[in-house]
Parts: C-alpha cells; structure tokens; sequence
C-alpha cells in the first residue's frame, strides 16, 4: 500500500518577480520554491515534499490550514510518497541478467560497462 502525505502550503504573489512569481511555503517542512502559475506553485510544493522524502523523515499528515496574511492562497497538497520515491530514486540495485555468451566475451574485450548499457537501454525501452 502507497504512503500518502497531505500538507498545508501558503502560495503568495510577488509582483516584483516575472519568470517565477508565486512564492510557496511548506510550514510543516521548513520548506519554499516557487511556481509560475498557482498550478506549478502546487506541483513545484508536491516535487520539493517528494525530493525531501528521499533524504528525510517526513512528518505526520497534516489538514490544518494555517493562517495566512491577505492575498494568500491557502490549501493543501497531496503527495504519493511511494511512488515519487520508485521514480526518483537513484539508488544502484544489483540485478542478474542472462545474455548470450558471444556478447558477454565481445562486451569484456571491449571494455563494455554492462550496468551503463543497460540502465541507458532500459532508458530508452521505457522513454525515462
């Protein structure tokens, strides 16, 4: 079963900024980035909660909103955190495979990587 993370975040317009004119802050991490749009505000807020999740212990669901000065948008975001985790997780993990032995000696005598080949090929198979 997929872990599932709500949390509050505060998005704020700056009207001083062009590219990226949404300021979005995530309390419960002490964490910010910024969107272009509202939209990409709350996926930029989902992606930074995602990538915290990798290296961090995150805290409890939390659905209370929390107050905000005038003007700001205030929600909540919902983050598969097992699945950003299958996605985005660069940890190495051995496999075994099995190939012909013609291309195992070719691959050897030519100094092939065989991990670098087939991470690139599995790449390519599944358009990552």
């Amino acid at each position: 079963m997929d872990e599932i993370r709500v949390f509050p975040i505060i998005i704020i317009k700056d009207k001083g900024s062009n590219e990226y004119p949404y300021f979005v802050e995530i309390p419960d991490i002490d964490g910010m980035t910024e969107g272009k749009s509202v939209a990409d505000a709350m996926e930029m807020a989902k992606d930074y909660i995602g990538t915290f999740s990798l290296e961090n212990k995150l805290p409890e669901s939390n659905t209370k909103l929390p107050k905000a000065g005038e003007g700001a948008i205030v929600t909540l975001v919902t983050v598969n955190v097992s699945e950003y985790k299958r996605k985005n997780d660069n940890q190495v993990v051995k496999k075994t495979i099995s190939i012909p032995n013609y291309l195992n000696e070719l691959g050897k005598e030519n100094k092939i990587n065989f991990s670098e080949v087939m991470t690139a090929a599995l790449k390519k198979k599944l358009s990552v």
